[in-house]
């Protein structure tokens, strides 16, 4: 009993000494004192141990201790809650907020926007295709013939499931689609993701963006082509810009050609970017081959038309000045921070 009152006398000393401190201090304090493996608690399962004539006056200093031990914790907790409750009231409303970090809009989307934006002034509009596409879409109605390359499994992502549907290599399955329905003329731009079964590395990607356009219609010529891309090339790039033709071959077009620009790094003069030749290509074109036309179910000897397609990527990595393709899809928000400016 003796030894109960002294540590019952020690701990109140202990409660009378502790400062009002924080939250944390004050959940301490109750777990040590209040909790359900605390001192009081401890205390109270001592009273078996104390002789029956003692019992009652044990009781009462043990009472008188979880009194006072309560009331530190009340006290306590009041005055944190009314430190917050004056806290909360001198909060000036008129002060301005805290300022939000500005969102960007991604490097591709900006420069896609961009195309869109120009060809739509020529009257183009956008089509949207599906990037799971079978394999007549992707392959057989542009005139892709079974054992060409680029059915080969190292270029093409196939279902496994159903290898007769793919990842879409082009947006040209959207050009087909559109014939499919032919509602002429046709005069639109197709932008979205593609997918090619290649190596990553600092110039490519599994998978990357392009846009293709088409126009078809009565008495459309190279003529129209040339100068179609002609404009684009110049609003994009500036009216000095030199431009080039080569021929070329594609399946689905015939004649092709592949259009290339003046270097905008050396101007021309030869650097490791245009391979010393002064020259970058940016996209492939050409007349729409009459089997095509004619796998969509329009006329060859009454319609022409001509296509156009071209990669964002590599023509953005020049516009912004970008070394690797890969920044475009690692999401480092300091990467696409500095486009802030450019939205």
């Amino acid at each position: 009993m003796e030894q109960l009152l002294q540590q019952i006398a020690a701990y109140k000393q202990e409660i009378e000494s502790l400062a009002n401190n924080g939250a944390d201090s004050l959940e301490a304090y109750r777990i040590k004192f209040l909790g359900t493996k605390g001192i009081v608690k401890n205390l109270f399962t001592e009273m078996k141990n104390v002789p029956a004539d003692q019992k009652k006056e044990f009781g009462q200093v043990l009472n008188e201790f979880k009194q006072l031990a309560e009331r530190k914790y009340e006290s306590w907790k009041e005055r944190l809650e009314s430190t917050a409750d004056r806290q909360t009231t001198a909060i000036d409303l008129s002060l301005p907020g805290d300022p939000l970090t500005l969102g960007t809009r991604h490097p591709i989307n900006l420069f896609l926007n961009q195309v869109i934006s120009i060809f739509n002034r020529l009257g183009f509009s956008v089509a949207e295709g599906p990037e799971i596409e079978d394999d007549w879409h992707n392959f057989t109605a542009l005139n892709i013939a079974e054992n060409h390359p680029a059915r080969d499994m190292q270029d093409t992502f196939y279902i496994q499931q159903n290898p007769d549907w793919v990842l879409r290599t082009h947006t040209s399955n959207t050009q087909i689609r559109a014939m499919e329905r032919s509602q002429l003329p046709i005069r639109i731009v197709c932008p979205g993701r593609v997918y090619r079964n290649e190596a990553i590395s600092a110039r490519s990607h599994c998978f990357f963006h392009q846009i293709e356009g088409l126009y078809i219609d009565e008495n459309v010529s190279f003529a129209d082509l040339k100068q179609t891309l002609y404009f684009f090339v110049q609003e994009m790039y500036g009216k000095d810009i030199k431009i080039r033709f080569r021929p070329s071959y594609f399946p689905f077009t015939e004649p092709s050609a592949e259009m290339d620009i003046q270097c905008l790094i050396c101007h021309g003069e030869g650097c490791a970017v245009c391979k010393r030749t002064g020259w970058l290509e940016i996209l492939g074109c050409g007349m729409v081959h009459p089997k095509v036309l004619d796998n969509c179910k329009i006329d060859p000897n009454k319609y022409t038309g001509f296509a156009f397609g071209m990669g964002i990527e590599r023509p953005a990595m020049l516009k912004y000045g970008i070394n690797d393709i890969r920044l475009f899809s690692e999401n480092d928000v300091r990467f696409l921070r500095q486009f802030t400016s450019a939205t």
